[in-house]
């Protein structure tokens, strides 16, 4: 048989009607526990020797065609689905790390990634340092003996740098630690960590997977190898996995991905092209500018730019809180990839937990505003940021 296309893979990826008394959609098997049909069986599934569902932490029918469908779309040989993207990022990282340890995480970082590596650092003497992975060199220096993971998002959240995952990758690999990429702003269509070599992939399913704003969910995908260690370990014995319920909604989301993040990609860049030389805006950071710093590296590992524009405004915390008050149509609110276009404030929202003299480093400041674009018509985004900014 032919492989098959992105496109076709979100649909029809980790099921088959014929399977399932021919239903179109996936059945939801929300259950808690299943039955054995013996003593013997029971004890055959607990030891392993017999495939089979046990429990619904430990797996689920409808969870199970989920993590078949991510691992198909990353190219991975195995997904694990959790409740949410730090569960995800929290059970990876634990899994990879034991007291003593040391990861080398990219210069910016997601603010609850950043107060969970503060946490294990605290309770368990795992600790990390921040990199910006310009060059081989750059990322070297940052390794020591102890080093156990390399953990990198790109674009980093939300000042939208890159970070060349191919050389990160060749490092790791010869270095013998593990990359972990969370590729949560891009999805798996914009850009595939583990096809250029990285090792994991995360992602927090709440954002582009899910697509509507209604979900609470993470995914990771990689080796059966990591993958199983994980799922035996950290997933089962701290329990942050996903529902049922939820993982159907996030293989309904799937089917639309490739649509939507299109679309999404397609409204970012002609509101980056009205952002560029507006008066009132000092800056613009997206990965589609042919001036972006890193837009060699967009070309090279990303499909197109994506979603996601930061702006610095003219002014300080006030103007750029004034300019978001004044919009009408864009929603002020965190998180991303919903159908609506939303609008977020870092240094006083997600990225609050995050000390002020790290934002400062991370590129943080008091005037960047992070931007999800949506799916609405671009004329009327661009209508609305006009208006807002004509006010301040």
């Amino acid at each position: 048989m032919h492989k098959k296309h992105f496109e076709t893979m979100t649909i029809h990826g980790g099921y088959s009607s014929n399977e399932h008394k021919g239903s179109l959609a996936p059945p939801i098997f929300q259950t808690s526990t299943f039955t054995f049909e013996n003593a013997e069986q029971g004890e055959r599934r607990f030891s392993g020797e017999e495939d089979g569902f046990i429990y619904s932490r430990l797996g689920n029918p409808t969870v199970s065609m989920l993590e078949q469908r991510i691992a198909q779309l990353e190219q991975a040989e195995a997904a694990l689905a959790f409740g949410s993207g730090m569960a995800a990022v929290s059970a990876i990282l634990l899994s990879l790390t034991k007291t003593g340890d040391h990861i080398v995480c990219s210069q910016g970082v997601y603010g609850c990634t950043f107060g969970l590596l503060k946490l294990i650092q605290e309770k368990y003497k795992i600790t990390h340092d921040f990199s910006p992975m310009r060059s081989r060199e750059e990322l070297l220096r940052a390794i020591r003996p102890e080093t156990a993971c390399i953990y990198v998002e790109t674009p980093i959240n939300p000042t939208m740098q890159l970070v060349d995952l191919e050389m990160v990758a060749k490092v790791g690999k010869e270095k013998g630690i593990p990359v972990v990429v969370d590729n949560t702003f891009c999805s798996p269509y914009l850009q595939n960590p583990l096809v250029l070599g990285c090792d994991i992939v995360v992602h927090s399913a709440t954002k582009y997977i899910s697509g509507h704003g209604d979900v609470i969910a993470g995914i990771a995908a990689g080796s059966k190898e990591i993958m199983s260690k994980i799922a035996q370990t950290t997933q089962k014995d701290i329990g942050g996995v996903l529902s049922p319920f939820d993982a159907w909604l996030l293989l309904r989301g799937l089917k639309t991905l490739a649509v939507r993040m299109d679309r999404h990609s397609d409204n970012a860049e002609k509101l980056a092209e009205f952002l560029y030389d507006h008066k009132k805006i000092a800056q613009v950071y997206f990965p589609g500018n042919p001036e972006h710093s890193d837009y060699k590296i967009a070309n090279k590992q990303m499909r197109r730019p994506g979603g996601l524009i930061s702006i610095e405004i003219k002014g300080d915390k006030k103007a750029a809180q004034a300019f978001m008050n004044e919009l009408k149509l864009i929603q002020i609110a965190v998180s991303l990839g919903d159908a609506e276009t939303l609008i977020q404030h870092p240094a006083t929202m997600t990225h609050a937990s995050v000390p002020f003299e790290d934002r400062k480093k991370m590129g943080i400041s008091d005037s960047l505003i992070r931007l999800s674009v949506g799916l609405e018509a671009w004329e009327d985004l661009r209508n609305d940021l006009k208006y807002a900014l004509g006010k301040i």
